[in-house]
């Protein structure tokens, strides 16, 4: 598999979405796309907040662009303010380095895409997102 398909992705989210209701997460946003950054899937909680769909994109957003892992981009993002602020320039704001965007890998360890999950602090976005990913078979590369 080199791609994501919309079953999978569905698969994810759900999957994303009930490790949120094991761990009591406030209402969650979860966004999946392909390897291209193109969304596939995105599923809002009632209740999740007004601007969780466009965190959730772009928590998954920059870790496919990138490569890596929306925590490993808050971490440059208070390394190298400059860097991260003139990417997401570059990017039309569509960057967002918190934590809970999360690439997805293949078994054969290829990107075949991110997820992204807003609504509860940063921390608990990431460990749904992994929880998801892994629930649905594939790995998940919060690294």
């Amino acid at each position: 598999m080199n791609e994501i398909s919309l079953d999978t992705a569905l698969d994810i989210t759900r999957k994303a979405l009930a490790a949120g209701r094991d761990l009591a997460a406030a209402p969650l946003t979860v966004a999946v796309l392909d390897a291209g950054g193109h969304l596939v899937a995105l599923q809002r909680e009632d209740g999740a907040s007004l601007l969780r769909p466009q965190v959730a994109i772009g928590k998954a957003w920059g870790a496919v662009a990138l490569g890596k892992s929306s925590r490993a981009l808050a971490a440059d993002a208070q390394q190298r303010p400059s860097f991260i602020a003139a990417l997401n320039a570059l990017a039309e704001g569509k960057v967002v380095p918190a934590a809970g965007g999360v690439l997805i890998r293949d078994r054969d360890n290829r990107v075949i895409g991110a997820i992204g999950i807003s609504g509860d602090v940063s921390d608990v976005d990431e460990q749904c997102a992994i929880r998801g990913v892994q629930a649905a078979g594939l790995q998940a590369d919060a690294g």
